[in-house]
């Protein structure tokens, strides 16, 4: 489990267009909120990633940068996104399953999906804060709004 003072865990993924999306190259550039949630298209995850489309101000600062993580294929993540209209990275850890996730700490072995975790960097890519939330249990959006806030850029 990666814990608040622990460098983050590189990882090096796929997103809904294509693109490979590698943490570490944030690094020095931007703070980074990482969700993980457990399936595109369900009605809290959907719900949740429209609040980070939709937020103008914490997450949408300049030196934030959201990345969304589950273990739906890079192809069902596009659909996701067209549906949701979002312009943030919804990543793939498909394959290996949950590698990711599991190197974080968040997944559920039972049901093959990531939890809700979120995980707050710092431009170092230092863990400042975390949460994880139950799969029914939607984020509170303003709590990492506000660790963004507390660590400042």
């Amino acid at each position: 489990m990666v814990e608040v003072g622990d460098v983050a865990p590189d990882f090096d993924l796929t997103d809904q267009h294509g693109r490979q999306v590698r943490l570490s190259s944030r690094r020095g550039r931007s703070r980074v909120v990482v969700l993980f949630y457990p399936f595109a298209f369900t009605p809290v995850c959907s719900s949740e990633l429209r609040a980070v489309r939709d937020d103008v101000g914490g997450l949408g600062a300049a030196d934030v940068e959201v990345l969304a993580i589950s273990c739906d294929s890079r192809f069902t993540l596009r659909h996701f996104s067209d549906e949701l209209g979002s312009s943030h990275p919804l990543l793939s850890d498909f394959w290996p399953h949950g590698e990711v996730a599991r190197r974080y700490g968040v997944f559920d072995e039972e049901r093959g999906c990531a939890t809700r975790g979120t995980f707050v960097l710092d431009l170092d890519g230092v863990v400042r804060w975390k949460i994880e939330n139950g799969l029914p249990d939607a984020r509170d959006q303003d709590a990492y709004l506000r660790a963004l806030s507390d660590i400042g850029g």
